[in-house]
């Protein structure tokens, strides 16, 4: 009997069949989970490597020198977030690719960024999405390879980001011709404002950008930043996601944790941490503002799920975004330096955090998260909205896993890893990539069609540390870009190193 043939002799043979491959997939996962497969040298890090050959090797053949992948349709895909730069996802995969030891493909994606990342062109792009995918993949190749192209590259477009600033205030436009150098915002973004977790998560970058250009404009630029904001009145000590650049004043009274807010206290910690435990500022601006989250945003459902509610002009809408979940790692990375002995609360909040992100996947019928789950009407971590069903193919839920593991070595962050690894395998890998999902409450897959740079950056690179030992880019010595991008640590005892060897 052969269970290859695309139709079985008889019902009862099918029957077979579909147990025998069901037992066959249930031993593999088994076996790939403790580590080993059928003797081979297989384990789950090396699942995720091969995931990510499958995303570059497609992206390869279907779209090589444009942005993104239609998996699907086999074609390139444009966002129109980057103008006309293209490589989006040569440059985000650069830092996995070497990570994972794939050479080949190494060498070949710094030759296409020798021969063809041109950024002189006429077009309006994202200075948030530029920076942190180019300018933070940049650096990283830079610090892991050692390759001169890559620091030249990330500097000639840090300097082309720079007319961003040319504001009243120094705080920075949303949107940049990047040859003209005019800039504006957002046309729906509260009366003209800039937001939060943009020009809140420029900082790490343009601080490696001084340090590797010796021009100390870019740290200057980020470092006035927090003069404005720190000259303002926080409401309940929040920080709304809306500033006018123009008048330095808050917009509408937002706060999000999720998505228009959420780098920008990810940054604030990474910032302390990536001066090595410097930059004072930096972390009491980021422990006030936690203490006021807690306070303010930080719920317990009645079935006993901690999530963040997002505040509007002081009253909460109890939802909470797949980008919001990024919070249970940021939790966890800062407990160390948390104030009043409150190190292992801060452990707590990240854990719980973590489970109830876990839920809003456990509960969908693909264990994918929806892109935003509620805590009202009756139910707890589920979507209850079909613009708030998709997933497509975010990091957040697998990024807080990987810290929680490194930080708890609890198994079942790992677990839970290898549940988002078959899932990802079963509904969004395809022939031609990997793809995000409409709706992760249907039974049946409707693809979106678009495997994002974000995927091989962010998604496959946490869940190859997830499953690595914790030497490979320890966090004494790398801090992550919101992008994934690993930057070193500026030791105050080798913070001329790099300079000493140009």
């Amino acid at each position: 009997m052969s269970c290859t043939e695309s139709e079985p002799a008889s019902f009862m043979q099918e029957s077979l069949c579909q147990k025998l491959k069901t037992t066959v997939r249930e031993i593999i996962s088994f076996s790939i989970c403790c580590g080993f497969l059928l003797n081979q040298h297989y384990n789950p890090a090396f699942v995720s490597l091969q995931m990510m050959k499958h995303a570059w090797d497609n992206y390869k053949r279907y779209a090589w020198g444009l942005n993104e992948l239609k998996p699907i349709s086999k074609q390139g895909h444009s966002s129109n977030l980057f103008g006309n730069i293209q490589g989006a996802t040569i440059v985000d995969a650069l830092d996995t690719l070497y990570i994972m030891e794939m050479k080949e493909e190494f060498k070949e994606a710094k030759e296409w960024v020798e021969k063809n990342l041109d950024f002189n062109v006429n077009a309006e792009i994202s200075v948030f999405e530029v920076n942190i995918r180019f300018v933070g993949g940049l650096l990283s190749a830079y610090y892991l390879s050692g390759e001169e192209v890559f620091r030249k590259k990330a500097v000639e477009l840090g300097e082309k980001l720079l007319p961003a600033f040319n504001t009243p205030t120094g705080i920075p436009w949303a949107l940049l011709n990047i040859k003209s150098g005019i800039g504006r915002n957002w046309p729906w973004a509260s009366g003209g404002s800039s937001i939060l977790a943009e020009f809140g998560t420029l900082h790490l970058e343009f601080v490696h950008l001084s340090h590797l250009s010796g021009n100390p404009v870019f740290a200057e630029k980020v470092m006035n930043i927090r003069k404005v904001l720190n000259r303002l009145d926080k409401p309940e000590g929040l920080y709304p996601n809306y500033l006018n650049p123009s008048s330095g004043q808050w917009g509408q009274h937002h706060v999000s944790i999720g998505g228009l807010g959420d780098s920008f206290y990810e940054y604030l910690l990474k910032a302390w941490l990536m001066s090595d435990k410097t930059d004072e500022e930096g972390k009491k601006m980021y422990y006030d503002a936690v203490q006021a989250i807690e306070t303010h945003l930080i719920r317990k459902s009645s079935g006993g799920l901690t999530y963040i509610a997002e505040w509007k002009g002081g009253l909460l809408e109890h939802k909470m975004g797949h980008l919001t979940c990024f919070a249970g790692g940021m939790f966890a990375l800062g407990a160390d330096g948390a104030p009043n002995d409150k190190t292992g609360h801060h452990i707590e909040l990240g854990a719980e955090i973590a489970r109830t992100c876990h839920e809003s996947y456990d509960r969908t019928s693909m264990k994918l998260g929806p892109e935003a789950f509620r805590f009202d009407g009756g139910v707890e971590a589920i979507a209850t909205r079909q613009n708030e069903k998709y997933y497509i193919l975010r990091p957040e839920v697998i990024e807080t896993y990987m810290y929680m593991w490194r930080l708890t070595h609890d198994p079942k962050y790992r677990q839970w890893g290898w549940e988002a690894v078959e899932a990802l395998e079963k509904h969004c890998r395809v022939d031609g990539g990997y793809s995000g999902i409409r709706d992760v409450y249907n039974n049946h897959e409707s693809h979106d069609d678009v495997q994002q740079s974000f995927f091989l950056s962010e998604t496959l690179k946490y869940l190859y540390l997830l499953f690595s030992e914790d030497d490979l880019l320890p966090f004494e010595h790398w801090v992550f870009n919101t992008e994934a991008h690993p930057l070193p640590v500026l030791h105050k005892d080798n913070g001329n190193k790099e300079e000493n060897q140009k």
